[in-house]
């Protein structure tokens, strides 16, 4: 018998936890230690790659500079670089794991611009196949992810050489 209702009980920790801690979430992470737990699938010099908890498709990765900055434009001229930098090697990576059809590659500054996370600049890296917009998304606000983040991180960790 179909269900009138879609279960996702993992969004229910981003809604609890959003906003629930006073400490930067892009800081905690790198200071965390355990790269695997945080998600963490390379450091740099200046910034790192780590998997979005909440992904829009298997694979969404995010470079973040490890200094606590809110604005793109704050960052001095090598950080910017190595974001930038990350972001390709995030690309080849994924399609090497992957093999997606296109990317979305893009920063959200500000609230009004749909940040997530206002007080520390982070860029998105987030495959995209044909038809990976499905009815779920647009009629019950709930992606389908085939894939859970720890295979994800086995299978994007240690390709960026």
């Amino acid at each position: 018998m179909p269900s009138d209702r879609i279960w996702a009980p993992w969004r229910l920790r981003y809604v609890t936890d959003a906003n629930k801690s006073d400490q930067c979430v892009f800081c905690a992470k790198p200071a965390a230690g355990d790269d695997r737990e945080s998600l963490i699938v390379h450091r740099g010099d200046r910034c790192y790659v780590i998997l979005n908890l909440y992904p829009y498709t298997n694979g969404h990765l995010m470079v973040a500079p490890f200094e606590h900055l809110g604005r793109l434009q704050d960052l001095d001229p090598e950080a910017a670089a190595e974001m930038m930098g990350l972001a390709q090697r995030a690309m080849r990576r994924i399609e090497e794991a992957y093999g997606p059809e296109g990317f979305n590659v893009g920063v959200n500054q500000g609230r009004v611009a749909g940040a997530g996370v206002e007080g520390h600049i982070h860029l998105h890296v987030v495959p995209r196949w044909a038809g990976d917009t499905n009815y779920m998304p647009v009629l019950a606000d709930t992606r389908v992810m085939p894939q859970s983040l720890e295979d994800s991180y086995d299978a994007l960790e240690g390709g960026f050489a």
